[in-house]
């Protein structure tokens, strides 16, 4: 891959994790609530979603979903469904310090919820089949340039996802009491309800 097409693909990929979308309030979500530390099982959830999705787009079958109207809507709905029954659960939780413990059940347990988020949107997957063959060669063996954008996309979007999940961290010390900790849980509970009401409207 020539360098310039790579630095577009960069840039890309920047614009791309930077925009708000589920994976954006998943990321701040988990901050917002475990810290910085304890939203990085998420943030790796997110990311293996997206990398379960660039695998699905480079074997073909993201083809399928980006011409099938049915199984493009059976997936939207489960994945806004899924947003937002989080985000419902998120509102009940009562605002308790043991939201901060972080053993291998609950890490286990966030990595697959966001993993779900992710591997269930599919407007993203959509929207990759669109932008892979943007940067490839035709005349260039296939697997090399797919490793490299897979690579170039999931870097970007773990750091930037970091980046979220950190800035929300930053604003959850502020709130350290039992009663901020609700309105933190609401905060989180609405922008995954939201992302979900937005995910609802996706269309091909």
């Amino acid at each position: 891959m020539a360098i310039e097409v790579w630095l577009a693909l960069l840039s890309a990929s920047i614009l791309i994790s930077l925009s708000p979308g589920a994976g954006a309030a998943t990321a701040m979500s988990y901050g917002l609530s475990h810290g910085v530390r304890g939203a990085a099982p998420a943030v790796a959830g997110l990311i293996a979603g997206y990398g379960t999705q660039l695998l699905i787009v480079a074997v073909g079958l993201g083809s399928l979903v980006a011409t099938s109207p049915t199984l493009f809507q059976a997936i939207k709905w489960i994945g806004a469904g899924y947003l937002i029954w989080l985000g419902i659960g998120l509102w009940r939780d009562k605002g308790k310090l043991s939201l901060r413990r972080t053993d291998e059940i609950k890490k286990h347990r966030h990595f697959i919820s966001a993993y779900l988020v992710n591997i269930t949107n599919p407007k993203g997957m959509v929207f990759l089949v669109a932008l892979v063959p943007q940067f490839m060669d035709p005349s260039l063996p296939r697997g090399p340039q797919l490793l490299v954008i897979g690579a170039t996309l999931l870097i970007v979007d773990w750091s930037v996802m970091t980046g979220y999940s950190g800035l929300a961290s930053r604003l959850s010390r502020l709130m350290q009491s039992p009663k901020a900790m609700r309105w933190q849980n609401r905060l989180s509970g609405s922008a995954l309800i939201i992302a979900g009401l937005v995910l609802s409207t996706a269309t091909l």
